[in-house]
């Protein structure tokens, strides 16, 4: 019920292009995210969704998040996990545009679950470094070999648990962190806070799911107001963050 109201509201309350007078946002908007060009790379990350799609091999979850609001066991099929909570297609190529849009060199993610996310990250630039932290074994196992298959050497997976992970991280600072695991507003703000010292000024924040609950939703309020933040893009399925000091703050709902 929660997640109908808020989308329902999102719907009165967002835009696109037409009325934003930020040109860092307008074009955000404009370049990326209603970027018409049918990159090459796509056709990659449609095959290896595909892939999951078809496979019917079975995984032992290991579950140190929210839990599932689909799955009543811990034994899935991989292609039930792809298409209940792996990232659908339209974000994974979302992510893709967003990584090549904004030249993310250091790239962190929160939860690889079958990787698709990361697949799409990691295609979109070569060059860049990319740490995924899994809790589960087997699904970080899972997306590792999948990895090594396709030869993407920029993604190293971190089998762990997230705030264990974040303590001994060696990067001092992100170009973008993707938050996609352990949807709760207590875990959530945790990760935030304990990453906010690594942000610089070009970096962004991407939170999913922050309708999945209304402790969610409360987070993502939370992180809109600290202090640090100057800029949001609220997509209903994401929540944008980025600290760009020369920024007005404000807050934008954009339809994606």
């Amino acid at each position: 019920m929660h997640q109908l109201q808020a989308y329902l509201k999102f719907l009165l309350q967002s835009s696109n292009q037409h009325g934003v007078h930020s040109p860092f946002v307008y074009n955000l908007i404009t370049k990326c995210f209603y970027d018409p060009s049918q990159h090459a790379a796509y056709s990659n990350i449609e095959a290896y969704r595909n892939t999951l799609l078809k496979n019917t091999d079975q995984i032992q979850i290991t579950d140190f998040g929210s839990g599932s609001k689909v799955f009543k066991t811990n034994t899935r099929r991989v292609n039930a996990i792809a298409k209940t909570s792996g990232t659908n297609l339209k974000n994974a190529k979302l992510l893709y545009r967003l990584v090549r849009y904004f030249k993310a060199r250091t790239i962190l993610e929160l939860g690889t679950n079958l990787g698709i996310g990361t697949q799409a990250m990691a295609l979109a630039n070569p060059n860049t470094n990319i740490i995924s932290i899994e809790g589960c074994p087997q699904l970080s196992k899972f997306a590792s070999q999948n990895f090594s298959s396709q030869k993407l050497s920029n993604i190293d997976c971190i089998q762990g648990q997230f705030e264990d992970s974040i303590q001994r991280l060696p990067q001092p600072a992100w170009d973008l962190i993707f938050f996609d695991g352990h949807h709760s507003k207590k875990a959530t703000l945790k990760y935030f806070e304990m990453l906010v010292p690594t942000a610089h000024n070009d970096s962004v924040f991407i939170f999913d799911d922050i309708y999945w609950s209304k402790g969610m939703t409360e987070a993502w309020t939370i992180i809109k107001n600290h202090p640090k933040v100057t800029v949001t893009v609220d997509t209903y399925n994401w929540g944008l963050v980025f600290f760009r000091k020369e920024q007005l703050k404000e807050h934008f709902k954009i339809r994606v």
